[in-house]
């Protein structure tokens, strides 16, 4: 029985810390700003766009929990991987919050309809604008990461659909003030809230795919087993399973089986250099067994 470990992770939420902290602080202020002129405005739109930003700090924060707990030591010798799924558990929760703000957003806007609504158009478009560019500074910081770690991706979808949100602000701003009518305000919140939703399910889809163990996304499991039953002295390939613990961190384990003269420590190097270099793997788990070991078909999963 063998393994080929690599253990030197490089770990992507961490990172990123500072990102989400300059974030986190920026959107925080923001959200009080918001929330207060939503409140004197009368606007549904400001107001679901705070509600967002709400949602925005509280993800913020858990990710930037989770990136210090993900790399936390384990003192109680129960967490074999470590504790980097926190940071996928933090993206959950953004996932949540954004469903929560989606449907809150929908519902207040469907109740308006038709019913008398009071706006005062100009602390939308000036809140708004302040918004938008808040957004995007944060947007900038946290691009560099999204396509490295879930958990900032989480953060950086969240922002992305409060871009939106603020962009709605000032459109509706714009509207109620050239049309005097209030109904602009309700329809724009009711579209922000569907294009969190949208969001939200394709984060979770994401989000899911982790915690249900599949097949890390780029990776083919059918070439990974050619792969490694190509090297020499490898005869067959069995119990390969592929999944990922955390963004950037995939791992693997499979039985190797070889010949009676084959050297199972080339085997070995091999296969984990095969693993690392051509499909990504940074941690693979691989046990050699002769061509007559018996017993790996025991279990039925």
């Amino acid at each position: 029985m063998g393994a080929g470990h690599g253990h030197g992770h490089g770990h992507a939420g961490s990172r990123h810390r500072w990102r989400l902290a300059v974030s986190f602080v920026l959107i925080g202020a923001f959200f009080v700003v918001e929330l207060v002129f939503g409140l004197l405005s009368g606007s549904l739109s400001l107001l679901s766009d705070a509600g967002h930003m709400a949602a925005d700090v509280v993800t913020l924060g858990a990710a930037l929990v989770a990136t210090r707990i993900a790399v936390r030591p384990d003192t109680t010798g129960r967490r074999s991987y470590g504790s980097y799924r926190a940071e996928v558990f933090a993206s959950l929760l953004a996932v949540v919050l954004m469903l929560g703000v989606a449907l809150y957003v929908v519902l207040e806007a469907i109740g308006r309809i038709g019913g008398p609504a009071e706006v005062s158009s100009g602390p939308m478009i000036v809140v708004g604008a302040v918004g938008l560019v808040v957004n995007l500074i944060a947007l900038l910081l946290l691009r560099a990461g999204a396509g490295e770690s879930l958990n900032v991706k989480g953060a950086y979808l969240e922002v992305v659909a409060d871009t939106a949100g603020s962009v709605g602000v000032i459109v509706a701003g714009w509207l109620v003030a050239a049309t005097g009518q209030a109904l602009w305000d309700t329809v724009i919140a009711l579209g922000i809230g569907v294009f969190v939703a949208v969001r939200a399910i394709s984060l979770g889809r994401q989000v899911f795919a982790v915690l249900g163990q599949h097949v890390p996304e780029g990776i083919d499991a059918a070439a990974v087993a050619n792969d490694l039953a190509a090297i020499e002295g490898v005869r067959d390939v069995h119990d390969l399973h592929l999944w990922t613990l955390t963004s950037g961190m995939n791992v693997a384990t499979a039985h190797l089986v070889t010949g009676d003269l084959s050297d199972n420590h080339a085997v070995l190097d091999q296969a984990r250099d095969l693993l690392r270099r051509r499909h990504g793997v940074a941690h693979a788990t691989l046990q050699v067994e002769p061509a007559d070991h018996q017993g790996c078909d025991e279990l039925g999963w």
